[in-house]
């Protein structure tokens, strides 16, 4: 999961003061008031929450998550060729990155990360299971460091709402994919009241789709066979 370094301000601004970013100083996000589970910072009328860091590595591979969330239904149907390059964006432990791998036997998967606690655990399991076609990258907050135009498929998984900088992250997907490339974005159904996630931690199909757009990307269809989570499925145009 994207480890958020953004500092809380010692000064709380009002919502509707507006920071500039500052690579292109047009006003992409607002700072005000953080809500218990969120930091502050507001992209298109969502506040981005907390994240769970490298701390959080039990939780991502525990036992039962198969059972409640469909995990192996998600990974029938990515629909990825063989030959396929691609992005796990968020990687965290590599629960998606090593399944995917196996997939793609003449592929190969970026496992993409912020933290560099959970890179090493991806290279310790790589190495103690002899899989060679993972290669993992060292993303910045602001940046998933994708060489241009080079992947398929771009995959996160419960980790986009979490972003410090979700414009500028997803700019630089859009430019690492391919023309054509498909982003698949599965996050809990922020529609749903019975799903047993804290609020900030789930999103809407409506945000998603805006948020999406934003950066270049089309919604191609979402589809709803897992038990708690949207897929939606993007491409870019």
């Amino acid at each position: 999961m994207f480890i958020n370094i953004f500092m809380t301000l010692t000064l709380v601004l009002a919502p509707t003061q507006i920071q500039a970013d500052t690579n292109n100083n047009e006003a992409y996000y607002q700072i005000g008031e953080p809500s218990r589970d969120g930091i502050g910072k507001f992209y298109m009328g969502r506040e981005i929450s907390h994240v769970m860091g490298h701390l959080g590595a039990g939780w991502l591979e525990r036992p039962k998550r198969e059972r409640e969330e469909r995990t192996d239904l998600l990974l029938q149907n990515l629909s990825l060729k063989v030959t396929d390059h691609v992005v796990d964006l968020g990687a965290g432990t590599g629960y998606f990155s090593f399944p995917m791998a196996l997939q793609l036997t003449s592929g190969r998967v970026l496992a993409v990360d912020i933290e560099p606690e959970m890179l090493k655990l991806i290279e310790q399991r790589k190495s103690a299971d002899g899989v060679e076609n993972i290669d993992v990258v060292l993303a910045s907050e602001r940046s998933p460091n994708i060489p241009d135009a080079s992947v398929d498929v771009v995959l996160l998984v419960d980790a986009y709402h979490e972003f410090s900088y979700p414009r500028e992250v997803m700019a630089g997907v859009v430019k690492g994919l391919k023309q054509g490339g498909r982003v698949i974005l599965v996050e809990y159904r922020g529609e749903d009241s019975s799903v047993p996630i804290k609020r900030l931690h789930k999103m809407t199909q409506r945000q998603a789709k805006k948020e999406m757009s934003a950066v270049g990307l089309k919604w191609l269809r979402t589809d709803d066979y897992l038990p708690q989570q949207h897929v939606m499925v993007f491409t870019k145009i």
